[in-house]
């Protein structure tokens, strides 16, 4: 009783604050607790508004999916690492298959049929494909850009990265370009903080076989937009620091110190370890 209180009171604050500019927009009297309106009218549980699988053409619970001949064989391999008791451990690798062989995304049917092969519920693969940022649900073009997000990166610049992307594509985050070459998406870190702001460009151009996935590193507004030039063109942009005063994460100028192999502890009596 005390939880359905605490609901009610949430949704009530939340229609008295729900605005458009300054007039108020509030929710329907019929909107339960546990759920929003979304933009298209449709109420959906707050915990899942943003995961919601919704049918579509080419992206079907209806819809049969299944690997390549090819990919197939590469499926057994996968499944070949683990216990046959442990076969739910092979989510992840039979995703990222499936993702390259779909062009860059992930339909539900896909994710159906992998669940099928590690004979785990359905909703066991959605989980993992929905909580990792690397698994795309929706088309992405055959360059998919994602930006790196976090902290250091924001700090050094990276939404004015996004910011030129996108203008220069012109399109909004998570759109595909008319000719179905870029789309842009956002991560989170990549690890890769001494270098921010950075990007990586997901390469589907070439199909499943010739799929890579490239660091960009040290980027400047005109940078990207000029790698993208290059992608468009079909060229294969130097992966790593774009900055050519460094050497990978080395400082610009070369090192300054760490020159030669460190001593040993002189308190440490290394040959009796």
């Amino acid at each position: 009783m005390r939880s359905w209180r605490l609901a009610s009171r949430a949704v009530a604050v939340y229609r008295a604050t729900q605005t458009t500019g300054s007039a108020l927009r509030p929710l329907p009297s019929t909107v339960l607790p546990s759920q929003i309106q979304n933009q298209d009218g449709v109420c959906r549980p707050m915990s899942t508004a943003l995961l919601m699988h919704r049918d579509k053409p080419g992206n079907s619970v209806k819809d049969d999916w299944d690997f390549s001949p090819e990919n197939t064989e590469r499926v057994k391999e996968i499944l070949s690492n683990y216990p046959k008791n442990y076969k739910q451990s092979a989510s992840i690798p039979l995703l990222d298959l499936a993702q390259q062989q779909h062009g860059g995304w992930i339909p539900v049917q896909a994710m159906n049929r992998i669940a099928q092969i590690i004979g785990v519920a359905p909703i066991r693969v959605y989980e993992v494909a929905t909580f990792y940022s690397m698994f795309n649900r929706q088309p992405v073009g055959k360059y998919h850009l994602m930006v790196c997000g976090t902290t250091p990166c924001m700090l050094c610049g990276s939404r004015e990265i996004e910011d030129a992307l996108l203008k220069h594509l012109g399109v909004t985050r998570g759109e595909v370009t008319k000719d179905g070459l870029f789309s842009v998406g956002e991560m989170e870190c990549m690890g890769c903080c001494v270098n921010a702001p950075m990007i990586v460009v997901a390469d589907y151009s070439k199909g499943s076989e010739g799929y890579s996935y490239n660091y960009y590193e040290d980027l400047t507004p005109k940078r990207v937009v000029e790698l993208v030039q290059e992608l468009r063109q079909g060229k294969t942009p130097k992966w790593g620091t774009q900055n050519p005063k460094r050497i990978n994460c080395g400082p610009e100028g070369g090192n300054t110190t760490l020159l030669t192999t460190p001593k040993p502890p002189v308190c440490r009596d290394l040959d009796a370890c």
